[in-house]
């Protein structure tokens, strides 16, 4: 749209013959682009300027109707400035807010996916004010899919008006800023066949950061999903940034003040008991007459999670005899201590190049890390990356990206490790060597097995 509109705005403004005949035809060529637009795509905030061109162009034709156009160098060059200058801010809103975020998953499966509401009436919610409610949780699982069926692609969120306001409180800036999260579609097929290929799937849970959301590693959890695991992401309620129940309730974020090491110490009990109530949740699902019956591989199942849902998945793969294996990414180790010989399974911490950790914060967690790798624990810090990089939250907008970084390559790093990794110590079918292969693909990450 934009490219067709505003080179017909570069001829009526520079064209040497002006007729009606033309002008009627380039306002038609416009207008037609911008409602195609507007039915293919729909209406964003940073098309503004994009949609205006046709305005403009309309008010170009009215005005030649009455006065001749005055034709020297000063009024070209201003034209030719203003028409760049303007060009520009149309192209660079969307450009900073796009809505083509991720890259194809590269596995064989197509992807399906489902959404389910699961209530803990053997647990009280805490972050409640009514003592009476118990712990509810959304939980959405990705699957390896036969066909996509009747079901149309998933959007990246669901309920992403609430999921943007949210999101706008914590990061101080307006809620429409991150509307068009709502135009976003993943390559996921909302209610897809489940693959037959397979008589059962290994799993793997996802667990986000602390003001993230069940959503918030698509890149990852896709990818995933079509190399052959059933990936089972959960929103914490209430330390997720939003998290909207099927009768239209919405808990949002509540645990901004959390900053002290041992408050978060005790409060990760709260996202293990979700953690295990889920797991639990699956073994029924398997034994159920519905999609997932007996295509669970209960035997096989791993964790993975960014920032405080990583620690959580290292708190699991310690206490929890059901995962098997576990990635930590960019995640403090918040919790129980480990013992000083490790974990005792395979455990993988990914971490971020730049840290804005205190000295005495990252001394702390220094000596956490060391206790959780001891004796076979791999270690791997990715070049040019923050907190967030381990997430969908840098293809947003590149005004969010750490110098020098590109996430898709970032993203691909993560996941080339995360299916390694998996492969080998969850669905055990894995090259022993496939981790020292990627580490020499990628001399540029810092890998360690310790």
């Amino acid at each position: 749209m934009i490219i067709v509109n505003f080179a017909l705005m570069g001829w009526i403004l520079f064209a040497r013959r002006e007729t009606k005949r033309w002008f009627i035809i380039a306002l038609t060529v416009a207008y037609c682009v911008l409602i195609a637009q507007l039915f293919a795509e729909g209406y964003r905030w940073q098309m503004i300027p994009a949609y205006l061109s046709s305005v403009i162009m309309t008010a170009c034709y009215l005005l030649a109707k009455r006065k001749k156009s005055v034709r020297n160098r000063v009024t070209l060059t201003l034209k030719s400035l203003l028409l760049v200058i303007y060009l520009s801010v149309a192209v660079v809103l969307p450009a900073l807010m796009p809505v083509s975020l991720f890259k194809q998953p590269t596995g064989p499966f197509l992807v399906g996916t489902t959404l389910y509401h699961w209530v803990d009436y053997g647990r009280e919610e805490p972050l409640s004010k009514d003592p009476k409610d118990r712990r509810e949780l959304m939980v959405q699982i990705y699957y390896p899919a036969g066909d996509k069926g009747k079901g149309n692609r998933e959007p990246y969120i669901r309920n992403s008006h609430e999921i943007a306001k949210g999101m706008a409180k914590d990061l101080s800036i307006p809620a429409f800023t991150l509307s068009h999260l709502g135009l976003v579609e993943s390559y996921a097929f909302t209610e897809a066949r489940m693959s037959d290929s397979e008589k059962q799937y290994p799993v793997l849970l996802f667990s986000h950061g602390l003001g993230g959301f069940r959503n918030q590693n698509t890149f990852e959890v896709e990818e995933l999903a079509s190399q052959g695991y059933i990936v089972v992401c959960i929103d914490h309620a209430y330390d997720a940034v939003a998290t909207v129940y099927p009768d239209g309730r919405t808990a949002y974020f509540q645990s901004a003040n959390m900053t002290d090491i041992s408050e978060r110490d005790g409060h990760i009990k709260l996202w293990k008991g979700d953690v295990s109530f889920v797991l639990d949740q699956e073994e029924k699902l398997n034994q159920s007459n519905g999609r997932f019956a007996g295509r669970i591989d209960t035997t096989r199942i791993g964790m993975f999670g960014h920032s405080y849902g990583g620690a959580t998945a290292a708190q699991m793969l310690a206490e929890d005899s059901r995962i098997k294996a576990a990635i930590d990414m960019d995640g403090t180790l918040y919790g129980a201590a480990y013992s000083e010989s490790g974990i005792g399974k395979p455990f993988l911490l990914m971490s971020a190049e730049m840290s804005e950790d205190s000295k005495e914060d990252s001394d702390e967690e220094e000596a956490r890390n060391k206790r959780a790798l001891a004796g076979g624990g791999m270690s791997m810090v990715i070049p040019h990356t923050d907190h967030t990089s381990f997430s969908d939250f840098h293809l947003i907008s590149p005004l969010l990206r750490s110098p020098g970084e590109d996430p898709h390559y970032v993203h691909r790093i993560i996941n080339e490790f995360s299916l390694a990794f998996f492969d080998l110590y969850v669905k055990q079918t894995g090259d022993s060597s496939a981790m020292d292969r990627l580490a020499a693909n990628y001399p540029e990450v810092k890998f360690k097995v310790n």
